[in-house]
């Protein structure tokens, strides 16, 4: 018989095991080393905890010491998503590149490499790819994070990014499930909602979760949104119908449910973060993702009492706890034997390169028939929109930078809202305009700038680091489908002649 006092250590263990917290700094703090030999399995790491490769590969030397099995997640997409290069932009370029370039080969040869990356840092559980069909051309939190607006597409793509970064030894998690494409508002800021009748998320927003389950994804997150045809009271990440039904049955998935960062206003702002995680594990989430804005012991000690609280007063059952724990451990277990199989080398065909290859060849270019190269340095006007917040605002982007090694003495400022344009003007001086926008589509003033730009100068140069929604325009047009730092190399090779 199990003693009261062996009943509660299991409840801790379990409630502690099912949390993914972040922390601040570079190294562990106390408080997290002994909540790993307390029972916590996974810790979530952000770009204000990385300062290097060499770093970050002792950060989690540290984690390990404590539990060799831990779980080091991380929310590293690449291209204008990433931790890894959040100080210098990424090596890889996002979805919506790998998209437009439409190779899955390419698509796997990007993940596998970047997952290597990772492995080689000690990082072993990636929360990517987004498997979002982008059909909202609008979206202001999905868009280049999307392999596109068609199904197929997206679905052949999410199926080689996984197979690729598992194949590295990085457990993939596809998301946002059910699918956070089609929604003009941001969950980080409110709660989405989407009215697609269930014929239509049948075969747009679902197809890429059944092709990433046929991969064999080792996790799904899930989205903050409602989707009233499949439940017309609770978002995804608290709703049964969601994540039972749907994702477990209806799917036939098995893996690991994560959910989204839980203090996000769409559930932070509504049912609290501690309510929250109890309905998410009722509802058949395994993990809570809590720590992009909330990373302290106070937090942890909060929603592991809130958790053991509520299978004792019977509102979350004992052994959906355990199973959700069970779970997590269970990838635990796949992500330390993938680990010691020394995955992380080289291998036949391997690139590493890979990311600006994939860079170039993702490039849409519309020249004029006066066009020519550049010789002289440019001015650089960067028509800068608010930064998404999945993206932040640390990571550079842009053609400035790149440009500037090609063609030294290279200018740059950024630029925005009303008045923009002429802003511009009298900064370029005599100097040849590159512009730069970023979803000129969702952005009434940076198309307006666009318009006072061409109309004084017609040979302005432009390139397209966001959604390519917008007729091409300029002497020169480049659509790069990402900001990644590599975008910008490729981008400033065509205008320089490179």
């Amino acid at each position: 018989m199990t003693t009261i006092a062996g009943t509660t250590d299991t409840l801790t263990r379990d409630a502690l095991a099912v949390l993914q917290p972040g922390f601040t700094g570079t190294t562990a703090p106390d408080w997290l080393l002994r909540r790993l030999s307390e029972g916590l399995v996974s810790v979530g790491l952000f770009g204000r905890n990385i300062a290097s490769p060499a770093q970050l590969a002792a950060l989690t030397a540290e984690l390990r010491a404590e539990r060799g099995d831990v779980l080091v997640a991380i929310d590293e997409e690449g291209g204008d998503v990433t931790r890894l290069e959040v100080r210098t932009g990424s090596s890889f370029p996002g979805n919506h590149a790998l998209g437009a370039v439409d190779d899955a080969d390419l698509t796997r040869e990007v993940a596998h490499e970047l997952g290597r990356r990772l492995a080689e840092c000690g990082v072993n559980f990636n929360w990517a790819p987004s498997a979002d069909v982008n059909s909202d051309p609008a979206n202001p939190v999905i868009g280049v994070r999307s392999f596109g607006a068609d199904p197929g597409l997206v679905a052949r793509h999410t199926a080689a990014y996984v197979s690729g970064l598992q194949e590295a030894g990085v457990a993939a998690c596809a998301k946002h499930f059910p699918g956070h494409g089609d929604t003009a508002v941001d969950s980080h800021l409110a709660l989405p909602r989407i009215d697609a009748p269930l014929a239509v998320l049948e075969t747009r927003e679902l197809a890429p979760f059944r092709a990433a389950i046929a991969a064999g994804t080792k996790a799904v997150m899930s989205a903050h949104i409602l989707v009233p045809a499949l439940d017309p009271d609770r978002p995804a990440t608290l709703s049964p119908r969601v994540l039972t039904e749907v994702l477990r049955k209806d799917l036939g998935y098995d893996g690991l449910i994560v959910t989204d960062g839980m203090e996000m206003q769409a559930i932070s702002g509504t049912y609290g973060i501690e309510r929250g995680s109890v309905l998410a594990l009722a509802a058949g989430a395994d993990a809570i993702c809590v720590g992009g804005g909330l990373a302290d012991d106070e937090t942890v000690r909060r929603l592991r009492d809130a958790l053991v609280a509520a299978v004792r007063s019977g509102e979350l059952p004992e052994e959906r706890l355990a199973d959700a724990a069970a779970r997590v451990r269970d990838l635990a277990a796949w992500s330390a034997a993938a680990s010691a199989a020394d995955r992380t080398g080289a291998r036949d065909g391997d690139l590493p390169d890979i990311g600006l290859t994939a860079a170039r060849r993702a490039l849409t270019v519309t020249r004029s028939a006066a066009y020519e190269p550049l010789t002289a340095p440019p001015f650089v006007a960067a028509l800068t929109p608010v930064a998404n917040i999945a993206v932040g605002d640390e990571t550079p982007w842009g053609v400035a930078a790149e440009l500037a090694r090609l063609l030294p003495g290279t200018g740059t400022a950024s630029f925005a809202g009303e008045g923009a344009g002429d802003a511009a003007l009298t900064a370029a001086g005599e100097r040849r305009i590159v512009a730069v926008v970023r979803d000129e589509h969702r952005h009434s003033w940076m198309g307006a700038a666009l318009d006072t730009l061409l109309a004084a100068r017609p040979d302005t140069l432009v390139v397209e680091m966001g959604v390519p929604q917008a007729p091409p325009r300029g002497a020169l047009h480049l659509a790069t489908h990402g900001a990644a730092r590599v975008c910008g190399r490729a981008a400033a090779e065509v205008i320089a002649g490179a």
